[in-house]
């Protein structure tokens, strides 16, 4: 795809999709499936898998998907795609299931099969690579990648994903690596109570390891369980949109009431607002967003974003053992000692847990909201760099409108450069999930297939 823009089989509109992970699949087979409008996609990603990433990259059958089968499908109108296409691969399950991960990432992947062969084979070229400076030009966008290569296309959709930090320096391990300890009954320290804890937890479990488990956050909060059936959600009344954080959470204390009162119980009040919380979060002015992510965030993500009944009741029954220990408090600092053991400096909080913890082995799992300047893409580096892209006002990701295009340091709006996914959470906050991702991916295709001469070349 080394050319001018505009220059696709048959003078079709091209796009360049950057990142290969869920997010940028979702997005290409949106821009694919399109009938209307032939659009050629040209997905740049590193690993050679597509559809994997972070989250979906193992092949621990314990790693479950913290969302059942029947939400996951990729595409908004065909609810069912995913248990159809579990079934069709012989898999015995049903729309209320918690399917592994890895399972997941193989039916990502399969999404682009349709267009690697027969005759719309030419719409969409897969390049593995890593893009290192995207610019804009009068014709369309050019992209610098690692091996020297320069593809050109009419537009870029910036699908980066998580701002994932490097490898944490020794004694700690990252998030991702899940090699055991040496000595089974080794002492693990995990930093971090949330999703990516209970994996580690379910491997080590798995692996045999009897050593004691000691798990360290702020709050000490844990991933709340699933209902062993799905939910009913309730019909929100009409949502206080712009009101303060406080009088929002008390008219969803009063939402939680209503489902109980109906039979159900929080999860339902949940469920029902989920798919408005992208609205809630607009109406707040950033004092209020700011607001949120201090006192409120962790309470709604433990929530939002909870375990599967199988997952929690592994969890559980180490911790009734008492092989499990949660533990309240701020991680300081790690001293690996002589001996090789890890000395954890912890700052309690409220006096309820050490001010130190001597392990073995030690395994940060602290999330994903970090530095998303230092620890994003090279491609997001530069453009940040060169004033072409800013972060959100609140440091989220980069700053977007809400129909996903990137502004820069002057406030000005990009005519071809989108973001989406967890590359750009200041615009929609809740926009880490494949429910609310396929979401955007599918609007941002319809407008992109609308009017693709001035959307694609233009801005709207």
């Amino acid at each position: 795809m080394d050319g001018g823009a505009g220059s696709g089989m048959f003078g079709r509109p091209q796009v360049l999709v950057i990142g290969g992970g869920a997010s940028g699949v979702l997005m290409a087979a949106h821009l694919l499936r399109r009938a209307d409008v032939q659009i050629e996609v040209t997905l740049l990603e590193r690993t050679g898998q597509p559809g994997r990433g972070i989250a979906y990259d193992t092949d621990d059958p314990d790693h479950l998907l913290n969302t059942r089968v029947a939400q996951m499908s990729a595409f908004p109108d065909a609810p069912a795609d995913f248990e159809r296409w579990l079934q069709t691969g012989g898999r015995r399950v049903s729309g209320a299931d918690f399917v592994d991960r890895g399972t997941y990432g193989r039916y990502l992947e399969s999404l682009l099969a349709p267009w690697r062969r027969g005759p719309d084979a030419r719409r969409l070229t897969s390049v593995q690579a890593e893009c290192l400076r995207l610019s804009e030009t009068a014709e369309g966008v050019s992209a610098t990648l690692d091996d020297g290569r320069v593809l050109r296309a009419d537009c870029a959709i910036l699908a980066t994903g998580h701002a994932v930090p490097a490898a944490p320096p020794r004694p700690l391990r990252g998030a991702w690596d899940f090699t055991p300890p040496d000595d089974p009954m080794a002492t693990v320290a995990i930093i971090g109570t949330g999703l990516s804890m209970v994996d580690h937890v379910a491997t080590l479990l798995r692996g045999g390891h009897r050593g004691p488990i000691y798990c360290l956050s702020r709050r000490g909060l844990l991933p709340q369980e699933h209902a062993a059936t799905p939910s009913s959600p309730c019909f929100p009344p009409q949502i206080p949109l712009g009101a303060p954080v406080s009088q929002t959470l008390h008219w969803l204390r009063g939402l939680v009431r209503l489902a109980e009162a109906q039979g159900g119980s929080w999860r339902d009040a949940v469920d029902a607002i989920r798919p408005r919380v992208a609205q809630i979060w607009q109406s707040w002015p950033q004092a209020e967003r700011a607001r949120f992510l201090r006192h409120a965030a962790s309470w709604w993500e433990v929530h939002r974003h909870r375990m599967p009944p199988a997952s929690a009741e592994r969890i559980f029954r180490a911790t009734a053992s008492g092989q499990l220990r949660i533990l309240r408090g701020s991680f300081v600092a790690a001293q690996e000692q002589p001996d090789r053991r890890i000395v954890l400096a912890i700052a309690p909080r409220r006096g309820d847990s050490p001010d130190r913890l001597v392990a073995d082995h030690v395994i940060d799992c602290r999330g994903i909201r970090r530095d998303p300047a230092r620890h994003a893409a090279p491609v997001i580096r530069d453009l940040l760099a060169r004033g072409a892209a800013r972060l959100d006002p609140l440091g989220l990701g980069l700053d977007t409108t809400p129909a996903a295009r990137v502004i820069d340091t002057q406030g000005a709006v990009s005519a071809r450069v989108f973001a989406i996914g967890p590359a750009a959470r200041g615009a929609l906050w809740e926009i880490t999930a494949v429910p609310d991702i396929r979401e955007q991916t599918s609007a941002l295709a319809q407008t992109c297939c609308a009017q693709p001469e001035t959307t694609l070349a233009a801005g709207e």
